[in-house]
């Protein structure tokens, strides 16, 4: 190495310091810019709730590019006002303009669905090149035709579902080319029934009070209509409380499967058959269960490659009392659960999570975790909490969890550890494994409101570089957060994959530099109740060339793509890379 090689390096190490000093003295991580952005800081009281149970779970919020004009806009679910389940609570749309601030096109893009909104999944189920909303409900769900003028139309295609709809999400789980769309359900709600809870003090119905209800799955004819093949694939055959899915090839064999967090009960991994069916192996998989064998209240799904072995692991949510769970893949397509070990247990361990996310906010070429918070139990009321008297006994903050770069598990395992899969522990402490840090108090106006917060969403919003924030709180309120999180010295990467004159939802896109490599997924049906941007975010730290990128589309096939520079969106479509 030169003199002025070494000079460089060092200059460069020195420059990252400082500005990592002065960030933590003096820069928030996050930034809320929501009213800067257009929209109208509404203060008006929430009502108190009823403590019916639909009312406390909240709604979801969604990153898309509806008018194709390369800019994220925003959709959010929302529903009635406590008391008034049959009252008007139209979902809003917003429109990003060119100077990044929104405007509201609800009403003359259609798209304001009066149901006692829930979630949300955005795709594109007719493969014309723009995208469709499939928006959940406590009640029978809607679907929304993109006309590809900027307006939708409320269209019946085949997807009936009464029951009580939480998260969706659309995959293409028959490798024909199009999406299907599965939808989780929660409980058969009683709204006649009356629960109790701390001091006897009436309260929100554990879901166990409710029997739970059977997904549906619906595979897509290929024009844009749906068959309901629930009974047929074996989804139905084993009914849960489900909350938060996602679709993905979870065991390695190229066919994608539907994992389904389920409340209070063992989460639910329906491995793909290949013949049209499915089998249930959450349990024989690692994530049905904590490492002690206990089901959680599972809620948000996080999906990400945490350290760097070109596998996906899972992040959970959890009820509070419970911590949020960390499965990290093995090499025998099974899961660890090495929440342990991970550094953020204890610390969420006195709250209730909801929406979550991997995403590397500080483009340092790890992936950070996101989580959002709010009670569904009557509990003493929080230092700072100023929601209304009767939601105050509900609010909590939000947390932000810093990647501290791969470290060995060996020297971290507790010794005392002594589940079944301890062997499994010890054969996959040669991996890296991701130890996360606390830095809430780096993101004030992120996790200093103490409120009821629900459904969480990601994308560059205002296309600088880096990953922002998106969340719908229980009144109905947005919050949207900017990142200014990375140095100037961090570059960055993201990566939209297309098929079929779509994005490649469930796409797998691999770079590889001279030093690293990264991986990641096109999965934006994931987090809670929300869809995020498609497009796959790659934070490079100060790498700036990439060697080669390579795809694993949802179909199972292979290709490989030529490397780029830092700092730019790409466009990669199957069929025009070079087949591995």
């Amino acid at each position: 190495m030169s003199r002025n090689d070494l000079f460089t390096k060092l200059l460069t190490v020195v420059v990252i310091f400082l500005w990592t000093v002065h960030t933590e003295a003096n820069e928030p991580l996050f930034s809320e810019v929501t009213t800067a952005l257009g929209f109208s800081e509404i203060k008006t009281s929430w009502p108190p709730g009823t403590h019916a149970l639909p009312e406390i779970m909240g709604t979801g919020v969604a990153l898309l590019d509806y008018d194709k004009d390369g800019d994220l806009d925003i959709l959010h679910i929302r529903y009635p006002s406590p008391g008034k389940r049959n009252g008007p609570a139209p979902n809003r749309l917003f429109q990003q303009q060119p100077d990044g601030t929104f405007i509201d096109v609800t009403e003359v893009s259609g798209i304001g669905h009066t149901g006692y909104g829930q979630g949300v999944a955005v795709g594109d189920v007719d493969n014309d090149g723009d995208v469709d909303v499939y928006v959940t409900n406590h009640g029978p769900d809607a679907f929304y035709r993109n006309n590809s003028d900027g307006t939708f139309v409320l269209e019946d295609i085949g997807v009936s579902n009464d029951s009580w709809g939480t998260s969706a999400t659309f995959g293409d789980y028959d490798r024909d080319g199009d999406l299907d769309l599965y939808v989780a359900n929660y409980v058969q709600f009683d709204p006649e029934a009356i629960c109790r809870g701390k001091h006897s003090a009436p309260d929100y119905c554990h879901p166990s009070v409710f029997e739970p209800t059977a997904d549906r799955l619906f595979q897509n004819r290929g024009d844009g209509t749906f068959t309901d093949v629930t009974q047929q694939t074996g989804i139905a055959a084993m009914p849960g409380r489900g909350l938060g899915v996602v679709c993905l090839d979870l065991t390695g064999d190229g066919w994608a499967d539907f994992y389904v967090s389920n409340d209070g009960e063992p989460n639910h991994l329906w491995v793909n058959q290949t013949d049209g069916t499915f089998v249930e192996e959450a349990i024989l998989r690692g994530l049905a269960f904590n490492t002690y064998g206990q089901p959680e209240a599972s809620m948000g799904i996080a999906v990400g490659d945490v350290n760097n072995d070109t596998q996906p692991d899972l992040f959970l949510t959890h009820l509070f009392s419970e911590t949020n769970t960390l499965y990290i893949a093995s090499n025998d397509s099974g899961f660890v659960d090495m929440t342990e070990i991970a550094g953020f247990a204890g610390i969420d361990l006195p709250f209730t999570g909801f929406g979550c996310g991997f995403l590397d906010f500080d483009n340092d070429a790890d992936l950070d975790i996101a989580v959002v918070n709010g009670r569904v139990k009557r509990d003493d009321i929080l230092e700072g909490a100023d929601i209304g008297e009767f939601w105050n006994f509900y609010a909590e903050p939000n947390l932000l969890f810093q990647n501290s770069h791969q470290q060995s598990a060996v020297s971290s395992q507790p010794e005392s550890i002594t589940s079944p899969e301890t062997s499994l522990l010890k054969a996959e402490s040669r991996k890296p494994k991701a130890i996360f840090t606390d830095v809430s108090t780096r993101a004030p106006d992120f996790t200093s409101p103490v409120e009821v917060s629900r459904g969480m969403a990601f994308g560059d919003i205002d296309k600088d570089g880096d990953v922002d924030m998106v969340v719908s709180n229980h009144d109905n309120q947005l919050r949207i957060f900017r990142n200014d999180a990375p140095p100037p010295e961090h570059h960055w990467l993201f990566v939209r994959a297309i098929t079929e004159n779509r994005d490649a939802y469930g796409a797998e896109v691999t770079l590889r530099t001279e030093s690293r490599t990264l991986t990641g997924y096109v999965l934006p049906g994931t987090s809670y109740l929300s869809s995020s941007a498609p497009t796959v975010h790659f934070g490079l730290g100060t790498t700036r060339d990439i060697k080669i990128i390579k795809v694993q589309w949802q179909d199972g096939t292979r290709e490989k793509f030529p490397g780029t520079i830092a700092n730019r969106r790409i466009t990669v479509f199957q069929g025009e890379g070079v087949p591995f």
